[in-house]
């Protein structure tokens, strides 16, 4: 059972901590789609918030897309490929309207299998090659607040050995409406957001899940007491989210600095305070570099933990297979 803990003396409010640890929970596949959440009830006795605040944050998750009422069972995430798309196809489907669905339900299964697009195409050409045409342009999507998408297309074009353009979701309905392909890439914080625009245009929208951390969740709950942890990534949205999840596993045992990787200021008090740093791995060098700059004032030099991709691999291969790379 994921545990949930409210730091009643921070800045940030605690319905956004608890929204902040739900979304996590989801993203990362703690929570897996059609997974059923805690009754209010025992959210309210596990972190001590009134249910109002719970079913405040729940309203929330549900108008974000990410959950679904489901009235006399309870709050459920939502599961995939619940939006419509209306893509261009064979007159044969005025003659057989439910075609579509089939052919699109058994690739991905096929895909889920392991199959790769090339293999499945003598099966279903029609769908493939339509998936093919978007496969030519990869538009990764997130709030311009967010943060995380220069992270997000750095670790993509690592891995797909594509090109892969940033667009915010501010602006996505105007850069697709100059194209009529192409694949657009998001996390499930956004992903109801981005199909509500990409959807009448055609144009699909792939979820990726987030890294669950185990590894870094587990350093954490090592560190010793009192330990002055740093915090370190280009992205506001994992800044904040790894500082309410440090704080949910420690509590007031340790202290929590965190800095963005370009605020050259709060990263150097970072550097000279903390003893053990937690980066994404586009801040690492940039922390590096700070650590040498400070050296004449650093006695001990914080360890610096590279963390794994913000992208979970399992999204990474499902993506592969997807724009036919696999």
């Amino acid at each position: 059972m994921v545990q949930f803990h409210i730091q009643t003396d921070s800045e940030i409010p605690a319905s956004t901590q608890l929204y902040d640890q739900i979304w996590f929970a989801i993203a990362s596949r703690q929570y897996p789609p059609s997974y059923r959440l805690p009754s209010t009830r025992q959210l309210a006795m596990q972190t001590g918030l009134h249910r109002n605040t719970i079913s405040k944050v729940y309203r929330q998750l549900e108008d974000a897309g990410v959950v679904e009422a489901m009235p006399g069972s309870g709050i459920y995430v939502r599961a995939e490929g619940t939006t419509e798309i209306v893509k261009p196809g064979s007159p044969l489907l005025d003659k057989f309207p439910k075609a579509q669905e089939l052919v699109e339900n058994s690739l991905d299964e096929l895909l889920r299998q392991g199959c790769s697009l090339h293999q499945a195409r003598e099966l279903f050409m029609t769908e493939v090659d339509w998936r093919l045409r978007c496969s030519a342009r990869v538009l990764v999507t997130i709030k311009k607040e967010d943060g995380a998408g220069e992270l997000m297309v750095r670790e993509l074009e690592q891995a797909l050995k594509i090109p892969v353009q940033l667009v915010p979701l501010e602006e996505l309905d105007q850069v697709l409406a100059q194209t009529r392909s192409g694949t657009v890439v998001t996390s499930r914080y956004f992903i109801s957001e981005a199909e509500a625009i990409a959807a009448p245009k055609s144009v699909r929208v792939i979820p990726i899940d987030i890294n669950d951390y185990v590894a870094e969740r587990k350093l954490i709950k090592e560190l010793p007491k009192d330990t002055c942890l740093g915090i370190v990534s280009l992205s506001t949205g994992i800044i904040r989210i790894a500082e309410v999840l440090s704080y949910s596993l420690r509590g007031d045992d340790i202290l929590v600095m965190t800095a963005q990787a370009e605020d050259a200021q709060k990263l150097s008090a970072v550097v000279r305070s903390a003893q053990t740093i937690l980066a994404d791995n586009a801040s690492y060098p940039i922390i590096k570099e700070a650590m040498l700059s400070a050296r004449n004032d650093i006695i001990r030099p914080p360890e610096i933990i590279r963390c794994g991709n913000y992208i979970g691999e399992k999204s990474i291969e499902l993506l592969k297979r997807e724009l036919g790379l696999d």
